[in-house]
């Protein structure tokens, strides 16, 4: 990334609500609710979840009204507001009654995704489906396509690309360095710490460097984050939780949606398909960038496996 770009993203991406960013649209903001809630207060989370669950009531009410139906006060109010992308109340009551007519124009119910120990597996199979619609729709409304586009040119530009993640995030990371590779580019997983870490000395401006923690306080992630940033690579953070402390080190946050934490689904199992989702908007946003490389060397890595696939001769 120039230092042009970094003069106008910052060393951390604009927060919500920060100027010149647009609001969310009606739509996303459920989604905004469902990924930001774990990290706010609970006053907080008693507005966030008030004008998520009904959105068409809370629209009618005045600052002072959402207050006293949430037992908050209005300073909480406008703070949440602001925490959700929205300049001021108004917006977001504006916000408010868009979704509203969403929800009124026929789109069908929302079905409990909670699973069971008895429940039958056709059900599963029904509840996991569901899940993982909304998790990718969640994520797709909520992703700053700023963020990504600029993400996407460092990428296209780099002379080398670093990936940290660790478990189920380390896949996601090996996922992305693998279609990488197949067009040409240079990149590399680390799910070892201390090879992250001794493999991040050596990056420098013109690098990018890419950490996926969907907690954002990953340490054996955040630290070969950091020590890329003080190399002066370009770094991006794919994340759950925008306001985590992996973000102070990434030029670029990418937020991911997830579903809600269960007991036979832990979030660093259900927040993998939204990282697999940002993962595929980069990469075809890259291949875009870098078609008349891309394609070639995309052919020829298939070329030389193809022969793996073909029924051989006994």
């Amino acid at each position: 990334m120039t230092e042009n770009v970094k003069e106008i993203f910052g060393n951390s991406p604009g927060g919500p609500g920060a100027p010149g960013k647009a609001p969310p649209a009606p739509a996303a903001l459920a989604a905004k609710v469902r990924t930001l809630a774990p990290s706010m207060t609970r006053s907080m989370q008693r507005v966030a979840e008030a004008v998520a669950g009904d959105p068409a009531g809370c629209a009618a009410l005045t600052v002072t009204g959402l207050a006293e139906r949430t037992g908050t006060s209005e300073a909480t109010v406008v703070r949440t507001a602001r925490l959700l992308g929205y300049p001021g109340y108004r917006d977001l009551r504006l916000a408010l009654a868009g979704l509203a007519a969403h929800q009124q124009s026929g789109r069908a119910p929302a079905i409990t995704t909670d699973i069971a120990v008895d429940d039958p597996i056709a059900d599963v199979v029904a509840k996991l489906a569901y899940d993982e619609q909304q998790t990718l729709a969640d994520t797709a409304a909520g992703l700053d396509t700023v963020q990504l586009g600029a993400a996407v040119s460092a990428l296209a530009g780099a002379r080398r690309t670093d990936v940290y993640g660790i478990g189920a995030s380390g896949l996601v990371a090996q996922d992305l360095t693998q279609k990488l590779l197949r067009i040409g580019l240079i990149a590399h997983a680390h799910s070892d710490p201390h090879l992250a870490v001794t493999n991040a000395v050596q990056l420098r401006a013109g690098d990018v460097a890419i950490a996926i923690t969907h907690s954002g306080s990953t340490g054996d992630v955040i630290e070969p984050l950091r020590v890329a940033f003080e190399r002066g690579a370009t770094t991006v953070a794919i994340t759950g939780r925008p306001d985590s402390s992996v973000t102070q080190y990434a030029d670029h946050v990418l937020t991911t949606s997830t579903s809600r934490e269960s007991e036979l689904r832990p979030a660093a199992m259900s927040s993998r398909t939204s990282q697999l989702l940002v993962v595929d908007c980069l990469f075809v946003g890259v291949a875009q960038r870098t078609y008349e490389a891309a394609a070639p060397a995309l052919a020829a890595s298939y070329e030389a496996l193809a022969h793996r696939h073909r029924n051989l001769p006994r």
